[in-house]
């Protein structure tokens, strides 16, 4: 089986292509000079980083080109690099590491249909489940019966127990039994699953902020950690869709899923500057292992197309 490395650089195929890929034919064997700035500037809007992303990374080039004078284009390459590995780099801990946190430790995954959020569940179930822990699933998407059976699915195959009640229930009441059992079952950690929401309607993001709210009750601190899973191919339009969300629940973190099926892979560097909120995992395949935890320098030498193995 692929490493990380392997499955994270071939998952940002599309995205590698459309950027790295296209600055390193544009700066190779060159001569650095300001001609170059035009074909960098064009290259990453077509990237679809946004105007702000862009604006941000060339000035902060532009600096580094003013101090370190480099000869050589594949060296702006190398600053561009580091540019972005900062912009993309968070000081906060590894949640996925549950720390002294009171157990069962909680975590909540919100977002719009479609994003990839209850194989999401399923995969940190999976990832968390190796890693010793005892896990269990809500399943708060009651709403749709599809999603109930398709995390029960996910949950047979990483070996979990799911909560869950019938269709139409209360999906508030399902998040509370779900950390409820958790407690009684001294699990390490409970995931729950929630509908997903048009963030554009205002009485489902109320609902979801009285879930939030419910699971607070059950367990003291809970939920711990709310991550917004987000469709990397919508690329800029997610950041409306988190914008929507945040004003509903606290969102501790982003999921950044279906990054090997587009080029948007670059929207990683708008999310993390526009949002203030870190990057946790990224999807890049289907398979249970295809969610891996973010990592900016393993990400951005992925998309730069830097024969590093950073993992």
């Amino acid at each position: 089986m692929p490493g990380l490395w392997e499955r994270l650089r071939t998952g940002l195929t599309k995205t590698r292509q459309g950027l790295g890929d296209k600055i390193l034919s544009a700066f190779s064997g060159r001569q650095w000079d300001d001609d170059l700035w035009e074909s960098l500037e064009e290259i990453l809007y077509e990237a679809d980083l946004g105007v702000s992303t862009v604006e941000y990374l060339l000035s902060q080039a532009r600096v580094m080109v003013r101090q370190r004078r480099p000869k050589a284009a594949d060296e702006v390459v190398s600053m561009l690099h580091l540019i972005m590995v900062e912009a993309l780099a968070s000081s906060s801990p590894d949640p996925s590491q549950l720390g002294e946190l009171e157990r069962p430790v909680v975590w909540m995954l919100v977002g719009v249909n479609g994003t990839g959020k209850t194989t999401t569940v399923g995969k940190l179930a999976a990832m968390m489940q190796r890693r010793g822990h005892q896990v269990i699933l809500g399943a708060a998407d009651t709403f749709r019966a599809a999603a109930t059976e398709q995390l029960l699915v996910w949950s047979d195959r990483a070996h979990v127990p799911v909560i869950s009640q019938a269709i139409g229930a209360d999906s508030a009441a399902v998040a509370f039994d779900t950390v409820t059992a958790a407690v009684a079952r001294r699990a390490d950690l409970a995931i729950i699953d929630t509908a997903g929401r048009l963030h554009n309607k205002v009485q489902l993001m109320q609902e979801l902020a009285k879930i939030y709210r419910v699971m607070g009750k059950a367990h003291s601190g809970a939920p711990h950690e709310v991550w917004l899973v987000l469709d990397a191919t919508t690329g800029q339009n997610g950041l409306a869709q988190a914008a929507s969300f945040m004003e509903a629940v606290p969102v501790s973190g982003i999921i950044l899923t279906k990054l090997d099926g587009t080029a948007k892979g670059g929207v990683a560097l708008a999310i993390a500057r526009s949002l203030n909120v870190p990057i946790r995992y990224v999807g890049v395949g289907e398979a249970l292992d295809d969610l891996m935890p973010f990592d900016p320098e393993s990400y951005v030498s992925a998309i730069l197309g830097e024969n590093r193995t950073p993992f």
